[in-house]
């Protein structure tokens, strides 16, 4: 190993030597040392023609970068250029290499230095537009909605509310529910007076109506099967209105019957919206509506039902309602559609 390393050594020792031999210039034949034959041509406005040029030693130092070209020496033409030679600045124009080229054709065509002083008024969208415009247009939203927080009787109802958009994101609406036939004592009631004999206030719903504001604070967009695309917006809603209800006979069910009763209530709620197009939509909501009840006494009168005027009449319907009213929370689930109205709109700014 150790003598093919000192072979390998030498090898490349005699390459190196042998390389300044290889770069020697080969000396001119006839004339002196150093020195080559004049051309006869001589440059146009230059030496007449027929007159030698002074030799020029090949073995003279180069003169310093800006010095004047000896005298007798050619200097190329002004249009080297033009015949095909390398322009000043080095490189040829790509227009003369490939003249077809579009940036050539196009150049032709137009004035790029007045193309490039016209003003520009570009509209650039840092944003996508919204997917859908509600604003000056209607929504119609059918539901179907349930009760989330009361354990011993349930408020199902269909409703429908119509919204109008002011802006994009403010509209004011109306909706009503539609309750009586539908309230359900759930079976937990059942099971607790069973078994533990012991009687909750009940009240059922007839119909409710009420003035809404609606703000959409958020939209967006999110992947959905393949390469479909949901679009959805956020909001929030308020509002004012009236509620009929009445308490459903549990403590004394033999002599009391109760009527309907008018009462103010108030909502608020939050929402959800899945576009499926540019008009149609998936609604889910969760609204709380407040209001003050009237509920069923717990106390039996137990006084001769004849008069019924007198205060301890078990038919005195003065007797039956409690004396506080009860500050009472219905959370309510709404499922339904959102249909908006003309079908089609127009973006005010199009693309």
């Amino acid at each position: 190993m150790k003598q093919a390393r000192r072979w390998l050594l030498l090898a490349a020792a005699v390459m190196l030597l042998a390389q300044p031999a290889f770069a020697q210039k080969k000396k001119p034949k006839g004339g002196g040392k150093g020195t080559t034959p004049a051309t006869e041509a001589a440059p146009a406005g230059g030496a007449p023609a027929g007159a030698a040029a002074a030799p020029v030693d090949l073995d003279a130092p180069a003169p310093p970068a800006g010095a004047p070209p000896p005298a007798g020496a050619e200097t190329p033409s002004a249009g080297a250029g033009e015949t095909g030679g390398l322009p000043a600045e080095g490189g040829m124009d790509v227009c003369q290499i490939t003249p077809d080229a579009p940036q050539c054709q196009a150049a032709k065509e137009f004035n790029l230095a007045t193309e490039a002083k016209k003003p520009v008024h570009a509209e650039i969208y840092a944003v996508q537009q919204q997917y859908v415009i509600k604003s000056g247009r209607f929504e119609l939203m059918p539901y179907f909605e349930i009760t989330m927080n009361d354990q011993f009787v349930g408020h199902n109802a269909p409703g429908f509310a119509l919204n109008y958009y002011i802006t994009q994101v403010l509209a004011v609406g109306v909706n009503g529910n539609w309750y009586q036939g539908l309230n359900a004592d759930s079976d937990f009631n059942f099971q607790n007076r069973r078994a533990a004999r012991i009687a909750a206030p009940l009240n059922e719903y007839q119909a409710s109506a009420d003035l809404n504001f609606t703000y959409v604070p958020m939209y967006g967009k999110f992947a959905g099967f393949g390469d479909f695309i949901f679009h959805y917006d956020a909001f929030i809603e308020g509002g004012v209105g009236m509620i009929r209800t009445r308490p459903i006979p549990v403590i004394d069910p033999d002599n009391r019957k109760f009527d309907w009763n008018t009462l103010v209530n108030f909502d608020v709620g939050i929402g959800l919206r899945v576009f499926f197009n540019r008009w149609l939509a998936a609604v889910i909501e969760v609204r709380d509506i407040m209001y003050f009840e009237k509920i069923e006494s717990l106390t039996i009168q137990t006084g001769p039902p004849f008069p019924i005027s007198r205060p301890d009449s078990p038919l005195n319907s003065a007797s039956w309602y409690d004396k506080d009213q009860h500050f009472t929370n219905d959370v309510q689930m709404q499922v339904g559609l959102s249909l908006f109205l003309p079908t089609s709109f127009e973006y005010r700014l199009p693309k």
